[in-house]
């Protein structure tokens, strides 16, 4: 149905709820979406540069995924099915294990926590505490894990956390690595405060940890800092949980952000991308002694999304049984990278900092005037979908689905960096 002139914005403002909000930023009413576009009801085309906050790594309607999924539901396969056995699941299974963690010599039991990243996090933190019987996690400054209230509590945004309406207990934060800026070992922080009997810190039964802090502004940690996190939770026998919500499923080159940094994760954090085609569907991957659940004592209805298994089965298949998506997106990346360098080069005090890794980049601006959030609008204007992130919304993040075509691209980064220099130079 085509939604005539204005109203069809007024339908959502009066009808929806106030707390959406992606639609402020992007008010128009899309009808269509194919690999790296969208239109809206008018025709007008978006290239995006969002993918679904992450969950579209592989566009929308991939024609693979699409036909596996369309030939499943004709068949009139099981849609829902809780945590009963499927063909579905068994196949994602299956090609999890082939593809993704035996090439890898990675040895965990896959649990399926519910649909969201969220209770992924949540199952992660139910099962440490469960294990090591204490009670607090550490997580770290600009961190964010999810909007349940476990979740929240490792979150670092004030603006989310007042949400809870309630305090947000058992987690301490740290600073994540260059909170204070460069020469600063934060790391060195962190231990001293388990060191110390005086420090008020409890031994936490977990620390959480983002390879890279997507919703915090696109900050990267290093392999070094990375690596020292899982020494010290290995020294003091603290459980080392990587979410990879975001950044997972091949936003940074590897299928797993942290592959190339050495690091062994005894539980892993998976969604957004996993199903392949913006169906929910989320992963906890637990090393197999730290299964120490009771049949049920972690559950929920929509466990089993089986569409979803069908497209997550059919993404490993047709994007993880070689290098290519990998080799592609670090290529894009480096493209992205250069680009982004040059325009900061050139507006050094309104675009500070550029920040990210494959195909996932931040360009911190100026928090004054609401920069980045203008930057946002006017590049919108244009047909591009850019979000910011950040505490203060100030860090334009580059999301692009990593199947774009090289054109799109440099399309989307042209209009980047003709709205970035149209902002700042008209002042406006």
């Amino acid at each position: 149905m085509a939604i005539q002139s204005f109203s069809e914005v007024e339908l959502f403002t009066e009808r929806e709820s106030n707390v959406r909000s992606y639609c402020r930023s992007f008010p128009a009413v899309f009808s269509k979406a194919n690999g790296h576009s969208l239109w809206d009801t008018h025709g007008k085309e978006y290239i995006d540069f969002f993918s679904g906050a992450g969950a579209l790594n592989y566009g929308h309607n991939h024609p693979r995924l699409k036909q596996a999924l369309l030939k499943y539901i004709e068949e009139d396969g099981i849609t829902h099915s809780l945590d009963m056995y499927t063909e579905a699941k068994a196949r994602f299974l299956e090609r999890f294990s082939d593809i993704i963690l035996d090439p890898r010599n990675m040895h965990y039991r896959i649990m399926f926590p519910g649909p969201t990243g969220t209770n992924s996090v949540e199952s992660a933190l139910k099962l440490a505490r469960k294990i090591t019987r204490r009670e607090s996690v550490i997580s770290f400054t600009n961190a964010f894990h999810g909007m349940t209230l476990g979740s929240l509590a490792l979150s670092g945004n004030q603006f989310k956390r007042n949400g809870a309406g309630v305090p947000l207990p058992f987690t301490v934060h740290m600073p994540y690595d260059g909170y204070f800026g460069p020469g600063i070992d934060t790391i060195e922080y962190l231990e001293r405060f388990l060191q110390d009997l005086g420090s008020g810190v409890s031994l936490p039964a977990a620390v959480i940890v983002e390879t890279i802090q997507g919703e915090g502004g696109v900050n990267v940690a290093s392999a070094r800092w990375l690596r020292r996190v899982e020494q010290i939770c290995r020294a003091y026998d603290i459980l080392f949980i990587v979410d990879d919500v975001q950044v997972g499923c091949g936003r940074t080159g590897p299928f797993f952000s942290f592959e190339e940094y050495q690091i062994n994760p005894d539980i892993i954090c998976l969604s957004k991308s996993i199903s392949g085609y913006g169906l929910p569907m989320a992963l906890t991957l637990i090393k197999p002694e730290l299964d120490q659940w009771e049949p049920g004592e972690h559950n929920g209805t929509f466990r089993g999304n089986n569409p979803a298994f069908v497209t997550a089965a059919q993404a490993l298949s047709t994007f993880w049984e070689d290098k290519v998506l990998s080799q592609q997106t670090h290529r894009k990346g480096e493209y992205v990278k250069q680009v982004l360098h040059h325009l900061s080069t050139q507006y050094a005090q309104a675009l500070p900092e550029v920040r990210g890794k494959g195909l996932i980049w931040g360009l911190a601006a100026e928090s004054r005037d609401d920069l980045a959030s203008r930057i946002s609008m006017e590049a919108f204007k244009q047909g591009l979908i850019i979000e910011t992130s950040g505490s203060e919304s100030n860090v334009l993040k580059i999301l692009p689905p990593l199947t774009i075509t090289d054109q799109a691209l440099e399309k989307g980064m042209d209009i980047l960096l003709e709205t970035a220099r149209q902002v700042i130079e008209s002042g406006s």
